[in-house]
């Protein structure tokens, strides 16, 4: 007797058979999370005996907690190709976020004048958050709280980090009287328009308007006084540059230091090495020379203390060098009136439109560091 099955009918079963492994995936690609297990219980004791939480509320809220397969999926992700300056450059420094950023430098200007204050330029604190999240247009689409569960309990490389993280993003959450289950970010776990971590929310995060509560998602003012906060308090000194354009033709670079974020040379010492540049600061002053890979070789800036506190914000060269031809593009367009540019739609912030990869955004573009801001 013939077994077989009739071509159709095997395929409607395999088709059907697909269809139900399809489901069976999106079923496994957020679960809440077991408070029986060994590790969430064991968290969950800690915070109530190290912070005085409410274990059983705390537990109930784990529960709400969802461990999501995407958020694994992105941060093992392989390491894209590494980008030449000019391949970088061009994701920052385009007319429409030059433009919006000069929209947004008057509409915020009393916010800006306030933040600026502590010595940080506005047009720095505005490209700070043009470069992080266009402006707050891709600040992230996952729960902090999923993402820092997620990685803390579920992602062994980097629990420790990520648990510790979500130790403090509960602390936030209690100290600014936030619903724990509403904030979202980045998948891991950086926070609002300005990309901040919660160990770096609780201790840089700033109050920009009086009210009480520091909102970095959506109150300008505390965006821009935490964002300068953050700058002062890792190095920032008024009234310095930040880099410049370095001629390296007749230069001895032999036995300079790879590392570019390290101020491990002076205007003095780089000068004296026949690198030529142009610069107010004294000849004492720290610096490093900043080869910046092109596609036809290198470009060369010398960067100061001020080049050095932006890339405590994003262990990055590029990062820093983007984030100053953006501050540049908006200061000498700030007085010009701004054309009207087209609505931007919303763009996941994880997606590849994520214009300042994190580990968080955590690329490996330039070697942009795994624990974001």
């Amino acid at each position: 007797m013939n077994t077989r099955q009739p071509w159709h009918t095997l395929s409607r079963r395999l088709h059907l058979a697909a269809l139900v492994l399809l489901a069976a995936l999106a079923a496994e690609s957020a679960r809440a999370f077991d408070t029986g297990r060994e590790d969430v219980a064991g968290f969950v004791a800690e915070m109530s005996d190290r912070h005085g939480f409410d274990a059983a509320a705390l537990t109930d809220l784990m529960s709400k907690t969802e461990s999501r397969s995407s958020i694994l999926e992105a941060i093992a992700r392989p390491a894209e190709k590494r980008l030449t300056w000019q391949e970088y450059r061009a994701l920052f420094i385009t007319d429409r976020r030059v433009t919006q950023g000069i929209e947004l430098a008057g509409a915020q200007s009393a916010a800006l004048e306030r933040a600026s204050a502590g010595g940080v330029p506005a047009q720095y604190l505005v490209a700070i958050t043009g470069v992080e999240t266009f402006y707050g247009q891709i600040a992230g689409k996952y729960r902090v709280i999923d993402a820092l569960s997620t990685l803390g309990f579920d992602y062994p490389p980097r629990s420790r980090f990520f648990r510790e993280q979500l130790e403090q993003f509960l602390l936030m959450a209690r100290e600014e009287s936030l619903d724990a289950l509403a904030p979202l970010g980045s998948y891991a776990g950086a926070m609002g328009i300005p990309q901040f971590m919660p160990g770096s929310f609780r201790t840089f995060a700033v109050d920009g308007d009086g009210d009480g509560h520091r909102n970095l998602w959506s109150n300008w003012s505390d965006v821009f006084a935490s964002v300068s906060n953050y700058l002062v308090k890792n190095g920032w000194r008024p009234g310095e540059p930040v880099m410049v354009r370095a001629d390296v033709t007749e230069a001895r670079l032999e036995g300079l230091s790879d590392d570019k974020l390290a101020l491990s040379e002076t205007v003095r010492s780089l000068r004296a090495r026949g690198v030529q540049f142009e610069t107010s600061q004294p000849p004492e002053a720290p610096a490093v020379l900043i080869p910046l890979p092109v596609a036809d070789g290198m470009e060369y800036r010398v960067g100061f203390s001020n080049y050095y506190a932006i890339t405590r914000y994003n262990r990055s060269s590029l990062y820093a060098s983007a984030v100053n031809d953006l501050a540049e593009a908006i200061a000498a367009g700030a007085a010009v009136p701004a054309e009207p540019v087209e609505p931007v739609e919303p763009v996941d912030a994880d997606g590849p439109a994520d214009a300042a990869p994190r580990p968080a955004s955590t690329s490996s573009f330039d070697s942009i560091s795994s624990t974001p801001k």
